[in-house]
């Protein structure tokens, strides 16, 4: 029986990014193993481009990776179309890329949103979704609005009525900001009572305090 268990979610460094003095965030994609297929969730930055020549990109190229087969994944969703998110989509020209409908209309509005010619590199197919959607048994979409209005996080249920696990992408850039929630996509994870969030930016998996004297079975 399919259970988080079964469902493997990997982390897979693809750059780092110069965001402040003498600071560098990590960017991770994910992939998750699911029985039916799988599911890369966003899918990094691949090339040098001037648009985020300021954030220095030190890049690990999804493209002839010894760890990571791109022609094994079936699905992808881009959490949000921002440039460090997308910037591989052209890699997995023909495969089903899942974005929110107004995710894709603010990435392809002129207004130097992200880069656009990552968003609709040739042979690129986007599923639209509006609002939550089923992607497989015990994953789906959900909309997390806040990073951007069109952001959305995977969520992977547990048949078993355990606590989820939350692909968040930048739903957070830091731990700190799901500890001290202040966007209504923040809020919806939380509401969820997660097990753990993975975020693109951090390594590891944020994990939600518990109360004081509240032990998990």
């Amino acid at each position: 029986m399919r259970s988080q268990r079964s469902m493997r979610i990997t982390p897979y460094r693809v750059a780092d990014l110069f965001v402040g003095e003498a600071e560098r965030i990590p960017v991770n994609v994910h992939v998750i193993d699911h029985p039916d297929a799988r599911v890369l969730v966003d899918t990094g930055v691949e090339q040098l481009h001037p648009a985020i020549a300021d954030m220095d990109p030190r890049i690990v190229p999804l493209a002839g990776r010894e760890d990571l087969d791109l022609a094994s994944i079936d699905l992808v969703v881009c959490t949000h179309l921002h440039a460090d998110h997308c910037g591989g989509n052209h890699l997995l020209a023909g495969k089903p890329i899942h974005v929110q409908a107004i995710e894709l209309e603010d990435a392809r509005w002129p207004q130097g949103y992200t880069i656009r010619e990552w968003v609709d590199a040739p042979g690129v197919e986007y599923v639209v979704v509006d609002g939550e959607h089923e992607l497989l048994p015990g994953v789906r979409l959900l909309p997390a609005p806040g990073h951007s209005r069109g952001m959305q996080v995977v969520v992977v249920d547990d048949e078993r009525g355990d606590r989820p696990v939350v692909v968040g992408g930048d739903v957070a850039v830091w731990f700190g900001e799901l500890d001290e929630p202040t966007t209504e996509g923040q809020h919806r994870v939380l509401g969820l009572d997660p097990e753990l969030a993975w975020l693109t930016h951090v390594d590891e998996p944020w994990r939600p305090s518990r109360p004081a004297g509240h032990d998990d079975p």
